[in-house]
């Protein structure tokens, strides 16, 4: 079985201020105590293409696991690693960002991908946000009956620190903006 959900959010700030704002998301240390599943982010490649002008990124993360916390316990860790795919498009204006676990894959599969293009309404000044995330549980024969609750507790969780991505951003695009501010 395999929980999915999509939520679109729409940010009232240009897309440059958003995609940029994204960037800064997990450096800032108040940040880190809103996002607080987050443990650490590395940079493991960067580069630009010079025949399309788009950046491709890849981030390691690091994150407190998922789920309850029994499920911590069978499993013998509550940390997991993550890979982040980017591809900015500066172009076009759009920023396509996929996250996946790469451990803790024998017990469960989340992937999140995330879109951030301008609003087609007002696309000089808002963002729209597209974010789309699956969880699968693989069963275990003890855990088999109990798969679908785990999954939507760590779909809770997922919409639970989507929101405080969210708090985040909007606080940091409004930092910008005022930094951006004529004095």
């Amino acid at each position: 079985m395999v929980k999915a959900y999509k939520q679109e959010h729409v940010y009232k700030h240009p897309w440059e201020r958003v995609s940029a704002a994204s960037w800064r998301k997990f450096a800032d240390p108040e940040n880190k105590r809103i996002l607080s599943h987050i443990l650490e982010v590395d940079t493991l490649n960067r580069k630009l293409d010079a025949d399309t002008g788009k950046l491709h990124t890849t981030r390691a993360l690091t994150i407190h696991a998922p789920g309850p916390w029994f499920l911590h316990r069978i499993i013998g860790q509550d940390i997991c690693h993550c890979v982040e795919s980017t591809v900015v498009d500066g172009k076009s204006r759009s920023m396509q960002l996929t996250t996946k676990n790469i451990t803790l894959k024998k017990f469960i599969e989340v992937e999140e991908r995330i879109r951030y293009d301008p609003h087609p309404e007002n696309p000089l000044a808002w963002t729209v946000c597209s974010q789309e995330t699956s969880i699968r549980i693989k069963p275990l024969s003890a855990l088999a009956s109990m798969a679908e609750k785990v999954e939507q507790k760590c779909a809770e969780k997922f919409m639970q620190n989507s929101v405080k991505g969210r708090e985040v951003m909007e606080r940091i695009c409004r930092y910008m903006e005022a930094e951006a501010a004529p004095v």
